[in-house]
């Protein structure tokens, strides 16, 4: 049995003041739905990390159901930290290949802006990491990729301005993306001059805060497979393994690609999770594309533009497209499967027929890899 998507559905990536998040998961389905051709849902899965702590809301698989009127089939929550979304689509595909499921409806949702208070904000997403070690010692999530970023630049030589180059292309790849949060221009002036978060982590090194909902609809049939997935986790703990190689990148990639019976060179297109610019350079890494330490070569070099060799986040990526942390995997599928089916718009990669997604939870903890093939 084959897992393919057969409707796509997205809302805009903002501040979303007016919708809760039933109602954002609700849009999206919907979206999806019309352009499936509405068919007979069998289960819902939804990606989401943080309803519980900044919407007061779990029970989230029913609340969705509810709220698209479909109470009575099953519903649950998949939570993977910041790679909910991309575990979401993973199990949803399980459903249908294990033939238990014709038609399973995946949707990511996360709103962040319920939390006004960016304590709040910061405090919800460091329970990612270790509560004992790190969490209840005051390290926030920046902070950590702070310290990544930090031991990356000493172990390679590297300055601030060699980390400029993915923000800027992911600046410029989501100008023309309507569902974009972020769309405007940077420069290298701009990188340099934005303040620290938690030096030598900018502000444009890290993605926005925003609210979001993607979904797709898995069934038996459909223009694009989901051909291969793999999932890996590594120690919660950042100080406990190397800090510049995400091991459990390598590894689920490597699981998704021999799923799928590919190798890297037949990729056309790869979503990377740049949560923060030291993340996407080193997930480029782990996925094999670049040597360790040697990713901003790749990015300057201009081969990750829309038109190089190898597209990397054609609508923005996490940086510029946005984040809202549970329902970026099924963003990053959602967007390769409408790249496949050549209805990506402004951002269509020419020719693409295979693409990769790679959605990371915590600092390297907990990934999922999904290759989609036209």
């Amino acid at each position: 049995m084959k897992a393919m998507i057969k409707g796509v559905g997205l809302t805009k990536i903002d501040q979303h003041w007016s919708k809760s998040i039933g109602e954002l998961a609700a849009e999206a389905c919907f979206k999806a739905l019309k352009d499936a051709g509405n068919p007979k849902i069998d289960a819902i899965v939804v990606g989401n990390m943080m309803s519980g702590l900044l919407n007061g809301q779990e029970n989230l698989g029913a609340h969705v159901a509810e709220s698209i009127g479909m109470s009575g089939i099953p519903a649950v929550k998949v939570e993977a930290a910041c790679g909910s979304g991309g575990a979401a689509v993973m199990w949803g595909a399980i459903g249908v290949i294990s033939g238990v499921f014709r038609n399973v409806l995946v949707v990511g949702v996360e709103k962040m802006t319920d939390a006004t208070n960016t304590e709040d904000q910061s405090s919800a997403l460091a329970t990612a990491s270790d509560a004992e070690t790190e969490l209840s010692m005051g390290a926030t999530f920046a902070a950590l990729n702070a310290i990544i970023m930090r031991r990356y630049m000493y172990e390679h030589g590297l300055s601030e301005e060699d980390f400029s180059y993915l923000p800027i292309l992911m600046h410029k790849n989501a100008i023309d993306v309507e569902h974009a949060q972020l769309r405007y221009k940077i420069s290298l002036k701009d990188y340099l001059e934005s303040p620290y978060v938690c030096e030598p982590l900018r502000l444009l090194d890290a993605s926005p805060t925003g609210d979001g909902a993607a979904a797709v609809v898995i069934g038996e049939e459909g223009e694009v497979e989901i051909a291969g997935f793999g999932s890996s986790t590594d120690l919660v703990e950042t100080f406990s393994r190397d800090l510049t190689e995400l091991r459990a990148v390598r590894s689920a990639v490597r699981e998704a690609m021999k799923m799928a019976s590919i190798e890297l060179n037949d990729l056309d297109i790869i979503q990377i999770h740049d949560a923060f610019s030291v993340i996407g350079y080193l997930c480029v890494e782990a996925i094999g594309v670049a040597e360790r330490g040697k990713a901003h070569k790749f990015f300057e070099s201009g081969d990750a533009e829309r038109n190089g060799a190898l597209p990397i986040n054609p609508e923005g990526g996490l940086k510029a497209r946005g984040h809202p942390v549970g329902a970026t995997g099924v963003y990053q599928v959602a967007e390769i499967a409408l790249q496949l089916m050549e209805r990506a718009g402004s951002s269509q990669v020419e020719g693409a027929r295979t693409g990769l997604s790679v959605n990371i939870g915590g600092t390297g903890s907990n990934v999922t890899a999904i290759v989609l093939r036209r």
